[in-house]
């Protein structure tokens, strides 16, 4: 296996990051997660891999390397993506402010801890692209536009929380690169930007980014150099789509509109006359000035996929109106198996929990050949 290739896996929730390092020959000795459907999970695939299930910050280091079977310095590559909800710009975006137990901004914190105490040879963290415009201290949308640029505190400021974690990480020694990666440059089937950030213990130069291996369908790169399109759901979830057994959770009374909607469209596809009442408090109300001249936004809303599209980002839960993943043909969501496709986790990955528990693993994961890509720039060093 991989000639000793290890892997300290931190925040390992459904084990996508994981699973792309384990495809190239790594070995997981190790994985800690808060979640117990999320330990449950790596234990019921990977049953001989140590699971902590505990919270970060009271689990010193010299404890997952000895779960690990490792001593400092003896792991080759660290791996984790913290909880992302206080950096997601689909949240209160409460940045490192936030300290709740298993969403808190601070947990990054914790995982630089593990990369300095346990001094692997090289680290991968990931996280939403939305942390990249993180402030260090949070003031409301509305507070930031009312004010003017000059009476924002520097605290407050975009960018300013992404700082602070970058020089974090430089802090530790290691030579550092960062990009945003689109899964669908990968192999991916959906539209998925998220930020890696990884270093070299003894200044190695990574090659990261990796190379794109897919492009946009209507690209120069595509069109005239014959270079692979980006995946559509047809490509990966098709064979699905007439299957009786599928795992999901039934839409909520709104989705009763979902019939006026067509593959591809959203709430501006449903009855003019029927759009008030389906809509509700996100209505396109010409009397609310914070509302009007938003006819077109929030296509989220009420959205059906396409079979000729990538799928935009999975969420946590395809349910929720505002960010609503209807199935392209039938009104319900999409279900656990079709998430699981998407995600590009293999059909025989078991996911332990109930319905909603399986969304939220998936839908917080890495998708796996996006970590295959990133593995292999560590794996061209060994």
């Amino acid at each position: 296996m991989g000639g000793g290739w290890t892997v300290i896996s931190l925040f390992t929730g459904a084990g996508g990051l994981d699973l792309g390092f384990h495809e190239l020959g790594f070995e997981i000795r190790v994985a800690l997660d808060i979640d117990r459907w999320a330990c449950s999970t790596i234990k019921a695939n990977w049953p001989h891999v140590p699971v902590i299930m505990d919270d970060i910050r009271r689990v010193p280091t010299d404890r997952i390397l000895r779960a690990a079977g490792l001593r400092p310095g003896e792991a080759t590559v660290l791996t984790g993506g913290p909880p992302c909800q206080a950096f997601s710009t689909a949240g209160k975006r409460l940045s490192i402010e936030d300290v709740r137990k298993s969403k808190g901004g601070d947990l990054v914190f914790e995982f630089i801890r593990v990369v300095r105490e346990a001094r692997p040879r090289f680290f991968v963290f990931e996280n939403v692209s939305g942390l990249l415009s993180a402030a260090r201290k949070h003031i409301s949308f509305y507070e930031r536009v009312r004010r003017k640029e000059h009476e924002i505190p520097s605290e407050a400021k975009l960018g300013t929380a992404f700082e602070l974690i970058l020089a974090e990480f430089e802090r530790t020694g290691y030579r550092v690169k960062w990009a945003i990666l689109n899964s669908a440059d990968y192999g991916v089937a959906q539209v998925r930007k998220r930020l890696f950030i990884v270093g070299s213990r003894d200044g190695e130069d990574i090659p990261f980014p990796p190379p794109r291996t897919h492009y946009p369908p209507n690209s120069l790169d595509v069109l005239l150099d014959g270079k692979k399109p980006w995946l559509t759901l047809r490509d990966v979830i098709w064979d699905l789509r007439d299957r009786r057994d599928l795992e999901y959770i039934k839409f909520p009374s709104w989705g009763e509109y979902l019939k006026y909607v067509p593959p591809g469209g959203c709430w501006i596809n449903i009855p003019p006359e029927l759009q008030r009442k389906a809509m509700g408090g996100a209505y396109d109300d010409q009397g609310d000035p914070l509302k009007r001249g938003k006819k077109g936004g929030r296509r989220g809303f009420f959205r059906r996929l396409s079979w000729d599209k990538p799928a935009p980002t999975l969420v946590t839960s395809p349910v929720m109106k505002a960010t609503c993943l209807c199935h392209p043909d039938h009104d319900r969501p999409l279900s656990v198996e079709e998430y699981k496709r998407l995600q590009g986790f293999p059909d025989s990955w078991i996911l332990v929990g109930p319905t909603a528990a399986k969304y939220r693993l998936l839908g917080e994961a890495v998708p796996v050949p996006l970590a295959k890509a990133v593995a292999a720039c560590i794996k061209s060093l060994l």
